[in-house]
This record gives C-alpha cells, sequence and structure tokens, in this order.
C-alpha cells in the first residue's frame, strides 16, 4: 500500500503568503467596492527594462532559426551567463568564485528549499527568528526539525535565534553548536543588515565548529552602506564554510520571468565530502535547467544598460522604502529596515498581535501587509511592508494609515 512522506503533515497550516492571500481574497468578495493596496508579498511591479526586452526578443527571434535554436541548456547554466556573474558580482567585489561553480536555476526559492537535500537529515539546522518561512518549512518536509510545539510555535530539532529590537535585528552567535547555518541579509522580512566585520564574525565561526552556512543574498542589490558586504565570499575563509543564494527576481524584475543562482565553492566540504559534485548531481538529476530565452535576459542584466536602467529600478522601490519609513516614523510607528533593503518592519500599535493589526490595516485602510509572527515567534508584534508597490499607491496607502 501507498504511503506518504507524513513529514507533510507536520506542518503547521498552508503557507504563510496562501493564507494572506485567502484572507486577502475573501474580504475582497464580501466588499467588491474597495479598492485594496498589497504591500505584502515582495513582487515587484515595475515592467522589465529596456535592455532585458531587447535580450528577450533576441533569443525569441533565435528559437525561430533552425541554425540559433537551444534545446535543454547545460547543467550547471549557460557559460556566457555564468561567466558574467563571476566578473560582475563577484571578481569585481574581489570575490574569487570560478564559473563552474555558479549553478544557474529557475530562482533563489527554489535553491533555498533543495539545498539541505544533499545533507544528512541529522544534521541541525540554526535560522533567524524571525525567518523566511521557505528555509524552516523545507527541512521539516525532509524530517529535520523534530516535533512542533503549538504553544511556542516552534520546532524541537531547529535551533532558533532571536532577532530582536534588543539586538538590532541581527542574530548572535547560537549558544547550541548547528550543522547548517541559515543566514539572509539584507533580512527578509526585517531589512536589517550587519558589517562586514560582523559577517566575518560568522565565517570564523563556522570554520571553527565546522558548520556550513547558507547564505540568501536575494537583496543585495539594495545595499547602500559601504560597509555592508553583497556576498558573503568578501569575508576570508567563506570558500571554505559557505554556499551562496542569488535571484534576479528582486534586482531586475524577474519575478514572472524566473531566474537564479547558487554558488558552491570546489573546497567547499561537510564531513570530509566535497559538496560542489553533490550538488552537481543534485541539479542534474532534477532540473532541466533555465530556459535558453531567460538566460539570454539574465545576462543583459550586466551590460552597460542594464546596469543604469536597474539602478534607476531599484532607487524607485527604495523611494518608496524611504516613504514607508518617514511617514510611519513621523505617525509615531516604532520602524527599522528601508534602508539597505526593500522591507520595513513596524512594531504594531497598541499592543495588536501581528494578525490583529493584518485585520485592523485591511478593514480599516484596506492595505494588506505581512504579520510578523507568520516568520517566526520572535516576529510577534511586528509586521512588516514592502517597498515594491508602485510610488502613488505607496503614497495612497500611507494617507490611509494616517487616517486610521
Amino acid at each position: 500500500m501507498a504511503k506518504v512522506n507524513d513529514n507533510y503533515l507536520k506542518l503547521p497550516g498552508s503557507y504563510l503568503f496562501s493564507t494572506i492571500g485567502k484572507k486577502v481574497a475573501a474580504y475582497s468578495a464580501a466588499n467588491p467596492d474597495k479598492k485594496i493596496i498589497r504591500l505584502g508579498i515582495g513582487d515587484v511591479t515595475q515592467p522589465l527594462a529596456p535592455a532585458i526586452i531587447t535580450a528577450l526578443h533576441g533569443a525569441v527571434d533565435e528559437m525561430a532559426k533552425a541554425e540559433t535554436f537551444h534545446g535543454y541548456a547545460p547543467d550547471l547554466g549557460y557559460e556566457f551567463l555564468r561567466s558574467a556573474i563571476a566578473k560582475n558580482d563577484y571578481a569585481n567585489r574581489g570575490c574569487d568564485i570560478a564559473a563552474d561553480e555558479i549553478f544557474v536555476s529557475d530562482g533563489a526559492k527554489c535553491d533555498s528549499a533543495n539545498i539541505q537535500e544533499i545533507f544528512s537529515l541529522d544534521n541541525k539546522i540554526a535560522v533567524c527568528d524571525p525567518v523566511y518561512p521557505v528555509y524552516v518549512d523545507s527541512n521539516v518536509m525532509a524530517g529535520r526539525t523534530g516535533t512542533w510545539n503549538p504553544q511556542a510555535e516552534t520546532w524541537s530539532d531547529v535551533i532558533y535565534m532571536p532577532c530582536t529590537a534588543e539586538n538590532h535585528f541581527a542574530p548572535e552567535l547560537p549558544s547550541e553548536t548547528p550543522d547548517l547555518i541559515y543566514l539572509c541579509f539584507p533580512n527578509n522580512p526585517t531589512g536589517s543588515t550587519i558589517t562586514k566585520e560582523e559577517l566575518q564574525a560568522w565565517v570564523d565561526y563556522a570554520n571553527k565548529v565546522g558548520a556550513i552556512i547558507i547564505y540568501d543574498a536575494a537583496y543585495e542589490a539594495y545595499i547602500s552602506e559601504a560597509d555592508v558586504p553583497h556576498s558573503i565570499y568578501e569575508c576570508e575563509g567563506a570558500r571554505t564554510c559557505a554556499i551562496e543564494l542569488r535571484s534576479f527576481s528582486k534586482n531586475a524584475g524577474f519575478t514572472g520571468v524566473r531566474l537564479g543562482f547558487t554558488v558552491v565553492p570546489k573546497e567547499l566540504k561537510a564531513g570530509g565530502t566535497n559538496l560542489h559534485p553533490l550538488w552537481a548531481r543534485r541539479h542534474g538529476t532534477k532540473y532541466n535547467g533555465a530556459p535558453y530565452i531567460v538566460q539570454r535576459a539574465g545576462e543583459a542584466v550586466y551590460s552597460p544598460e542594464g546596469k543604469a536602467q536597474l539602478k534607476e529600478q531599484v532607487a524607485y522601490y527604495m523611494k518608496n522604502a524611504a516613504a514607508i519609513y518617514d511617514g510611519l516614523s513621523e505617525m509615531g510607528y516604532t520602524v527599522s529596515g528601508g534602508i539597505n533593503a526593500p522591507y520595513i518592519w513596524l512594531k504594531t500599535p497598541d499592543n495588536m498581535s501581528s494578525w490583529e493589526f493584518f485585520d485592523y490595516l485591511l478593514e480599516k485602510a484596506n492595505v494588506v501587509g505581512t504579520p510578523g509572527s507568520g516568520f517566526g515567534p520572535s516576529g510577534e508584534g511586528y509586521f512588516r511592508l514592502t517597498a515594491f508597490g508602485s510610488y502613488e499607491n505607496t503614497v495612497a496607502a500611507l494617507e490611509r494609515i494616517r487616517k486610521m
């Protein structure tokens, strides 16, 4: 008789953003006259940059001719894209990353969920709290997290690293030694960052205890301060302890196009085994590669025109972030983030729970955000707003909140 993977049955409720979607859909159905402004999910709203559109059209035309048609992509991704990534994202920042250490995929979400497959089930993970839910949920599905405590809203075999106002929403080195450490900077959901010196301490710690850092740098394009690193490989020793995840979704607006990559240095080992060939084996077995058309679009991100256009696009979203940060601050809210990240993290007013504030904001202002408790127990009493809406909607949302 067939049996299910009962680890899936351990997952409490549905995925965070699915729950939000259902609540908003129900409210919209009951209130069809209300215009809802969505500042919840981190989905971009600006159109693709002209340089990217040009590259897409050119690649589509190539696919229409037998002599330039492309079928399955190489396992690691096309060399033209991997070389552009190695040069622009790494060599230009003084990082030693070769093109064949880069694995192109259709986005960082799938890689952040799948990377755990190459590690033993008895590895213990450490996560920031609050945290992007995919890191934890994918380990639950694998059977690595133990039992769920509904009162504490924690897993028995997960090491939680609280990120609170007291530590400026940046985790401290854990007292219990983990095997896998998930870090995301600039952080989702809090928008916090750490300096290169602080990140170096994590690299040194991981090398000392034999842990692997899974470093999510999806929001690095939004960094504005000089002492905040764009890659973990800016730190000495990171090649022997870190895997880096990157996405084109937020820096280039590829949420609906889908492209990302994972970096696995060749000298990175776990228990004496090289991880590069393991990830290559997993990648080649379970993935057929991002489309040629999309990889050509990714290459255009690194062209002079692409860089200039995307710099303007990032500036547009960060203008929204500044408007939200300043507007909420003027209203008396306690806010953080929004300086090196497109997320604003605010303390809910009047001791409301995160979900109470979600409902209040939806009903009174018709604005959607994300409850902080959905990211972990330390997110309770906080709320995330995204800067990825249009500027007009962002300003309108602030006016509505001001009138609540």
